[in-house]
């Protein structure tokens, strides 16, 4: 082989070498460049992550709403009394009678016994109205005293539900309002958990393109060497 062959063997080798060790060199800084502007990227979206929340935070107590009722309670049967209106009622209706009898007796010439048993027969008479009278009066009140007592009672049961009522509206509003946080920061979380993932994933990848175009630049530097070894040998086997 003639030296002009064995250099222009060289040259050809040494130029595609060098070409395919430029053309990885360029694809390395292509993908070190695209890899570093990921990085940057994804170092923007770990600094821009939303702050870590506490969704309870705007929960107050509701003690607020606790209203001692014991105000709207008393004892009905208090104000009952004795029906002394019927006993005044007794000894003044007695009192018109024995006068009356007296009277009568006297005008028609009576005798002091006969008085005496018609005024012990209207006296006993006006205590069995007193009494009945007084039975009555007694009825009233009793039932007057139940009526109220259960009236208090349903007030009382009416004001108790409304309280439980607002009271569970208001730690409802609280459980939604707890919930709505909650929901909306794992929602966020998660797109931005995912975005980060995505251009760490991106960033292996530019980095594996990056290593693979070294790894090729090397090997064309390597396979032009040892081309025109293989050249050189040969023609001087010759």
């Amino acid at each position: 082989m003639s030296f002009i062959a064995v250099g222009i063997g060289a040259a050809v080798s040494i130029g595609g070498s060098i070409f395919g060790a430029s053309k990885a060199k360029k694809a390395e800084r292509r993908a070190r460049k695209q890899k570093q502007a990921l990085q940057r990227e994804l170092k923007a979206a770990e600094d821009s992550r939303q702050e870590i929340i506490n969704p309870y935070a705007d929960v107050t107590s509701l003690d607020d709403m606790i209203v001692d009722n014991t105000g709207l309670l008393s004892n009905a049967y208090t104000n009952i009394g004795v029906a002394t209106q019927a006993a005044e009622f007794e000894a003044e209706e007695a009192d018109i009678a024995l006068a009356n009898t007296l009277d009568l007796l006297a005008s028609t010439g009576a005798s002091a016994g006969g008085a005496t048993a018609l005024a012990q027969a209207a006296l006993a008479s006006k205590r069995g109205v007193s009494a009945s009278i007084q039975k009555q009066e007694a009825d009233n009140q009793k039932l007057a005293a139940q009526g109220e007592q259960f009236l208090q009672q349903q007030k009382l049961s009416e004001v108790q539900r409304v309280q439980g009522a607002r009271m569970g509206e208001a730690a409802r509003m609280q459980e939604t309002d707890v919930l709505g946080k909650e929901f909306v920061y794992g929602e966020r979380e998660r797109r931005e958990t995912e975005q980060m993932n995505r251009l760490q994933a991106q960033i292996t990848g530019q980095q594996q393109a990056e290593m693979q175009a070294r790894s090729d630049r090397t090997a064309a530097i390597s396979s032009g060497i040892s081309a025109v070894g293989n050249i050189v040998g040969a023609a001087a086997g010759k």
